[in-house]
């Protein structure tokens, strides 16, 4: 069906399938389909939600498989475009109707069978996931795609986009300076930027230690803070979050303008969920959002409704930010984002409730908060004992 027609008077030759089967005959001048991807300028790749093949992270992508595609397509030259499947069988549809250039994810031609001509159809190309045999799918016409796979593969690519995956995902990826928790507990000081989160937390009606503890977790108190995933500043703002918020890119670094975005943010975030009246857990919910994503947060509502627990409760809805780091939770129909690391996003809720309440013991800004405005010149950075896991 995919092989490609021939008037007769062009030469053919076979294409046969690493696995040995032999498909069709193609046109031997049939060598359109990369050069085509290279023209359109975007290859297409279906793979489906996981942390070995895609995934969204802090609105970045990562996973395996799209790592080692996207190695790929920026070697060709072009961009590169994700289609998440539900199963196998829609990878391999797309593929034959067009819709994909590649099934980035690792199948085996049991996973592909659909009917007695299917794998005739298709080809094995590209990475190798150890001694399964398990391997990416193009369809069979697209002979030179294929080649272009193999010649570029390495087997030592697996390892090295786990390497670079792992840095991704530590503490070391942030650029940034760590500063002390509490500058000075005995004035009733937390950081230079108090009079800022004082100022701006009333915006949204928050205690202003809670946000100050936000901005700990965030940048540890550094204005210079930058992850590889581009989150910027104070309070770990994403350039495509700046421009919904109108903050210039040129002032995502300034202290009172990250903090003020941040908070506009934050408000949105009340807003939507205004489905839950107690303000308490409203805040818990606001800040999972800020961290792990409010549709992947909205995704474990609705598991937990679905296993009968209040899905207005955070205690409740945890469990299953967790659980959807298994696939039969992130991969149940009513889960419309996809895996998650919930671990990191319950864990981050936690330390701040942790640190906030720690922080409302300081009572400094009941006096002149204009005192703890941040001041021009830096303020001396100091080596300190980390707490068990930070």
């Amino acid at each position: 069906m995919l092989a490609g027609c021939s008037d007769g008077n062009k030469a053919r030759e076979q294409v046969v399938a690493p696995w040995g089967v032999v498909n069709d005959t193609v046109d031997g001048d049939a060598m359109f389909d990369l050069d085509q991807i290279v023209a359109g300028g975007e290859m297409i790749m279906a793979t489906l939600s996981g942390p070995e093949s895609y995934y969204d992270y802090r609105g970045r992508h990562l996973g395996l498989n799209f790592l080692l595609c996207q190695k790929f397509a920026d070697k060709i030259g072009v961009g590169l475009r994700v289609e998440v499947c539900h199963d196998t069988t829609e990878m391999v549809r797309k593929l034959l109707a067009g819709e994909a250039d590649v099934a980035a994810y690792w199948l085996t031609p049991a996973d592909v069978r659909m009917g007695n001509d299917t794998v005739g159809m298709l080809s094995f190309c590209g990475p190798k996931l150890g001694g399964k045999g398990a391997r990416w799918v193009v369809a069979a016409g697209n002979a030179s795609l294929r080649k272009a796979l193999d010649e570029w593969f390495r087997p030592s690519m697996v390892g090295q986009a786990r390497r670079e995956e792992a840095f991704l995902l530590s503490s070391r990826s942030i650029r940034r300076h760590v500063y002390a928790p509490m500058q000075d507990r005995k004035k009733g000081i937390i950081s230079r930027y108090d009079g800022l989160f004082a100022k701006h937390s009333q915006k949204i009606r928050w205690d202003w230690r809670l946000l100050a503890a936000q901005c700990y977790q965030e940048s540890t108190f550094d204005p210079n803070a930058k992850s590889w995933a581009g989150a910027c500043g104070l309070m770990q703002i994403m350039p495509a979050t700046a421009s919904h918020l109108g903050l210039p890119l040129g002032e995502i670094f300034v202290p009172e303008a990250n903090i003020e975005a941040a908070t506009r943010y934050l408000g949105e975030l009340e807003r939507k969920f205004g489905d839950i009246a107690d303000r308490g857990e409203r805040i818990n919910f606001m800040l999972a959002s800020y961290n792990g994503g409010y549709h992947h947060i909205r995704d474990a509502m609705r598991l937990a409704a679905k296993h009968g627990k209040d899905s207005r409760v955070w205690s409740e809805v945890s469990r299953y930010v967790l659980l959807l780091s298994k696939p039969e939770y992130y991969r149940d129909p009513v889960v419309k984002y996809g895996y998650m690391r919930g671990s990191e996003t319950v864990d981050y809720v936690a330390r701040i409730r942790q640190r906030w309440q720690q922080y409302r013991g300081v009572k400094g800004l009941r006096g002149n908060a204009s005192v703890l405005t941040p001041r021009k010149a830096g303020h001396r950075k100091r080596k300190f004992r980390l707490e068990p896991g930070e």
